[in-house]
């Protein structure tokens, strides 16, 4: 059942340090490992052996913790997928396109040339497919595509291996071949972003490593930034809506239950000043509970992660869901244009009833690789700018570099650099 509260620690962050892991997988970690260690350590351990190893590491670990003994780690692209679903995924990579290509990457220069800056795009980007209990080709997409568009010249895919015999599920292989990916890897987890990061045998190492992932995956991730550019630290998916006495309350029952159904993670989180809509949300949510399929997942979300929180009145509910900076902000209120101005913080914004989440996971445009954990403060979803470097480009004549030289030399003295000084000042003296 999806509570309803009036306390606001409804909207409470959880840590991704995996300190507060399950018992159960901090006992299979100390099973496989040989004794007590945090999920932190031994990703750490991973890292440490692929870095060393390379693919017998790689080979070595996802039997460990797959359960799947691989006799190689790559597999082709294929597009060998029912018709209508080969239709579908096509029409979702074409509408990717078109709202990527009208992103702008503007390189410049000064009239006369001396200043400017220039875009280039990534050589190699590695994409992180999450695996787990359901294939996602829209993550390929909503993280490839982009790539494309701001001209990356090789994509590598890394998704885990299916029991038992380690393939990769053809609809995956399908959106890779759309996507004109040649290398996909059937490997996750830590041993993955190892992989990506350090390069191995068969994997080359790559500029950025992008696309979500488990607790694992995003441990490996923080551990290796620096070392590789990464999108970002993506924890638990995450959506709250927003509505009013107007919002059609199986609708929003049916938005939550979708976000709810990724993980026992996820949070699902309604805010609404009215009650009447609350407890028709409350109800519809158990009528439309009864006949989904991921059924225990979603109460697991609703239990530990989701809830329904009725605030004194509308603007309250915006201000809280602004605050607390989701990766999914829906607004299902009468006039949801008049609330627009006030959010600020959102990895998407999805404007009135008929702009529901679901359409963003898979065809509106926009790429679904959204910041999570209030990182929608500072940080924007997955686009082409993430695929591209920006370099500064300084081409000063003779005159400019001497009225610049005297200016220079006295900033650099200020700052008792002797030797900055000097080279600014012999210019000068030189001319």
């Amino acid at each position: 059942m999806l509570s309803i509260t009036t306390d606001p620690s409804l909207l409470r962050r959880h840590p991704l340090t995996g300190e507060d892991a399950p018992p159960a997988l901090l006992a299979g970690l100390a099973r496989l490992f040989g004794g007590p260690i945090t999920p932190d350590a031994a990703v750490g351990r991973i890292l440490a052996d692929v870095r060393a190893r390379g693919d017998a590491a790689l080979l070595d670990w996802t039997q460990r913790l797959d359960g799947v003994a691989l006799s190689s780690l790559s597999v082709p692209s294929v597009s060998s997928v029912a018709p209508q679903l080969a239709v579908d995924l096509q029409f979702a990579a074409d509408r990717i396109q078109a709202f990527h290509a009208q992103q702008p990457i503007p390189s410049w220069q000064t009239p006369d040339g001396t200043l400017g800056q220039r875009f280039t795009p990534l050589k190699r980007v590695g994409i992180y497919v999450p695996g787990g209990s359901a294939p996602l080709p829209s993550s390929l997409l909503m993280s490839a595509i982009p790539a494309r568009v701001a001209g990356v010249q090789e994509i590598i895919v890394c998704t885990p291996p299916g029991k038992p015999d380690g393939d990769v599920p053809p609809v995956i292989l399908a959106a890779a071949h759309i996507c004109g990916i040649e290398r996909v890897y059937r490997l996750g987890g830590a041993q993955a972003i190892a992989a990506l990061a350090f390069g191995s045998e068969s994997i080359p190492r790559v500029d950025k490593i992008v696309g979500p992932g488990n607790l694992f995956v995003t441990l490996a991730k923080r551990q290796v930034f620096g070392l590789v550019g990464l999108d970002g630290l993506a924890g638990p998916t995450e959506t709250v809506v927003v509505a009013d006495a107007s919002a059609n309350p199986a609708w929003v029952a049916a938005d939550l239950l979708a976000q709810a159904e990724h993980d026992p993670l996820a949070s699902a989180i309604l805010l609404t000043p009215s009650r009447p809509l609350a407890e028709a949300v409350q109800a519809q949510v158990a009528r439309q509970l009864e006949s989904l399929s991921r059924a225990d997942i979603i109460a697991q979300s609703f239990a530990h992660r989701g809830g329904i929180l009725l605030t004194p009145d509308l603007a309250t509910a915006i201000r809280l869901a602004d605050e607390y900076a989701p990766e999914h902000l829906c607004l299902s209120v009468e006039n949801p244009s008049e609330w627009v101005g006030r959010i600020s913080s959102a990895g998407g914004l999805f404007i009135g009833e008929h702009s529901f989440e679901v359409l963003g996971d898979y065809v509106a445009g926009p790429s679904h690789v959204m910041p999570t954990g209030g990182t929608a403060r500072f940080t924007s979803p997955l686009n082409v700018l993430d695929f591209v470097r920006l370099t500064n480009i300084i081409a000063l004549d003779a005159p400019t570099a001497a009225a610049l030289g005297p200016v220079a030399a006295r900033l650099a003295q200020a700052e008792s650099l002797t030797a900055h000084a000097n080279a600014a000042s012999l210019r000068s003296q030189e001319r």
